[in-house]
């Protein structure tokens, strides 16, 4: 199997996960697919599992290297954050659910491998949201009545929940109004306080 082929079935493969769910399609579907038999498959992945593995990893390396790019973009952690949210979009406007929330949704049918990676990424995102979000009281002086990792956290939920509600509804509503308007709630009210 050749790196452009490889690179074809994880590809295919995260479309199917994003977009069906890891429990709904087979290396049949794979094979079929790409138009390779699926003991090509099982030379280079010899279970689902492995699979699963390579593809979350491989997802993860790229996720955070694009978090990187936002970091050397914006100096504004609010700027940051913003890019962050517009991630989401991007996987709704491509038709797929961010790769976190299809693997929560069947946390339980997962093998403990990719739960434990699962886990791991929503870990890595919540860290990257409370480090920026420190940066952001800082610079803006924003005053917070809760600590940061309960923001951080909101602030993720916001955009994972809006993306599953979307794609359960078939709709394309703003999912971003949530996380926007917890970010500006944090703004006015530290103005408030801050004049006050």
């Amino acid at each position: 199997m050749s790196i452009t082929t490889k690179a074809a079935l994880l590809h295919a493969a995260e479309t199917h996960m994003r977009s069906k769910g890891y429990s709904a399609f087979s290396y049949a579907d794979l094979a079929a697919q790409i138009g390779i038999r699926k003991a090509s498959i099982h030379h280079h992945f010899p279970t689902k599992e492995s699979l699963g593995a390579k593809l979350i990893e491989d997802y993860v390396q790229r996720f955070e290297e694009t978090l990187k790019a936002i970091e050397a973009m914006h100096a504004d952690p609010l700027l940051r954050l913003r890019g962050f949210s517009r991630l989401f979009v991007i996987s709704a406007n491509d038709g797929l659910l961010p790769l976190c929330g299809a693997l929560a949704a069947e946390m339980a049918a997962l093998p403990l491998s990719l739960q434990a990676l699962t886990r791991r990424f929503f870990e890595s995102q919540l860290h990257w949201l409370q480090s920026t979000l420190c940066d952001a009281v800082e610079k803006h002086r924003w005053v917070l009545d809760k600590p940061v990792d309960v923001y951080a956290f909101m602030l993720l939920g916001a955009l994972e929940g809006a993306s599953l509600i979307n794609w359960a509804l078939g709709r394309s509503n703003d999912s971003l109004s949530g996380f926007n308007h917890l970010l500006e709630t944090l703004a006015t009210r530290s103005s408030l306080i801050c004049a006050g």
